[in-house]
């Protein structure tokens, strides 16, 4: 009955977003709702709300404003543009797809996907701007790199936790992970963004794309502006993995994303030849640009809060210990269960981390039960999951057209995550 509740909240929501109502108000009402049809007493579903907000809040607010800030910077000093006229040098207009799902593989690995979607959206807006091409068509071979690489590809922060818990060699998850990724890029960030949008690869590139544009700022510079945050955290997940002791606490700071943007926003406040109080104009506007996203991703973290502290995890857990299913597709559809009631990846990833150990035996890879729960963790993603309101939004869809592209999206990578597994444990277990 319980997992009828929640289907119950979803379908209110979905009503009252179509009714045109505002998606934080809608999730507000229906964490409200669903938390008492779940029989929680009212004050701890307000508490649930208000924790749910704080740690969703607290945990992407600095993140998304510094980002913000620095996505603005970049626009106006044309640093951004710089970065486009290089890519499409480099690439052409007909395969700016597979400069985008480059960048984004290698922005994701080092940071979570939150930090990396806000890092390079506004990228993704300015090569959209620059090539006369849809955003989605730009955008989702970058988005589909992201959950790429936080479902399979180490040193990602989620891959690094999983191999940790099952004690598996990061070496071979990377091995292995590149192995799944490839295919799983090519279908889910290629060919279906091709297939969904139905456009034409014959597509005429506007003069301004190939203009030098004497007033941007060097490439070097543009570069810096662009790349520091990742760099700046790839150097700290480095040196937190190489070193130990004194050296991994300092290179621990580095690996923080609010510290690496806020050292990355100073650092553009000084190379860039902007006006402090132009600089700082800029800054609010960037902050006004995402006021609301911040708001509907806090009312998700409330729904999803809801979700986690009326036990419907717990559930799944249990329905979970009855099943006699091999470890790697039990990892999978536990994962993939817990991502669909609960909306956090990450939360489903390391729940169903610790409920799968009693269940593998000594001829499972631990390597290969990294990448079935991450690709578990991926499935199915909907309105319970911040993810899926932060692409709505950004890319101004409505439910309707975020299910056609994000959700879809997800599912291929998922499923091909564990087609992936499957084919290699075949492989490795009889060859």
């Amino acid at each position: 009955m319980t997992l009828l509740y929640v289907l119950a909240g979803i379908i209110i929501l979905l009503v009252l977003i179509l009714k045109k109502m505002n998606p934080m108000i809608a999730l507000l009402i229906v964490s409200v709702i669903t938390g008492l049809l779940l029989k929680m007493p009212f004050p701890k579903v307000m508490a649930s709300i208000s924790s749910g907000i704080g740690s969703t809040l607290g945990g992407i607010l600095m993140i998304l404003a510094l980002g913000a800030m620095i996505g603005k910077l970049a626009e106006d000093s044309g640093a951004a543009k710089k970065i486009v006229q290089l890519l499409i040098r480099l690439f052409g207009v007909k395969n700016i797809q597979w400069a985008t799902l480059l960048t984004g593989i290698v922005v994701g690995i080092p940071l979570f996907y939150n930090a990396g979607f806000i890092v390079l959206i506004p990228l993704i807006f300015s090569i959209a701007a620059e090539t006369g091409l849809p955003r989605l068509y730009v955008g989702m071979p970058m988005i589909a790199a992201l959950s790429i690489t936080h479902g399979f590809l180490p040193p990602h922060p989620g891959p690094v936790a999983l191999a940790s818990v099952f004690h598996a060699d990061i070496g071979i998850v990377l091995f292995y992970g590149m192995i799944i990724s490839l295919p799983a890029a090519l279908l889910a960030g290629i060919v279906f963004p091709r297939l969904t949008l139905k456009l034409s690869m014959t597509v005429p590139v506007p003069n301004q794309v190939s203009a030098a544009g004497s007033s941007l700022p060097s490439a070097f510079k543009s570069l810096v502006v662009t790349l520091m945050p990742v760099l700046l955290i790839a150097i700290g997940n480095a040196g937190t993995l190489l070193f130990k002791a004194d050296l991994k606490y300092y290179f621990s700071f580095l690996a923080d994303p609010t510290l690496a943007l806020l050292i990355s926003l100073l650092t553009i406040l000084i190379l860039l030849p902007i006006d402090m109080k132009k600089a700082m104009e800029s800054c609010a506007e960037g902050i006004k640009s995402v006021a609301m996203i911040l708001l509907i991703i806090a009312a998700g973290g409330a729904f999803k809060q809801i979700l986690i502290d009326s036990g419907v995890g717990e559930i799944i857990k249990s329905m979970a210990t009855t099943w006699s299913i091999p470890p790697l597709l039990l990892g999978w559809v536990i994962a993939a269960l817990l991502r669909i009631t609960l909306g956090s990846a990450t939360v489903a990833a390391l729940t169903t981390a610790g409920l799968v150990m009693p269940f593998i035996h000594s001829g499972t890879s631990p390597e290969l039960m990294v990448l079935s729960v991450g690709a578990g963790s991926l499935m199915l993603s909907h309105v319970n999951d911040t993810g899926f309101w932060m692409f709505k939004e950004y890319f101004g869809l409505t439910i309707r057209e975020t299910f056609k592209t994000w959700t879809v999206m997800e599912c291929i990578i998922s499923i091909l995550g564990l087609s992936g597994v499957l084919i290699i444990n075949y492989v490795h277990r009889y060859f």
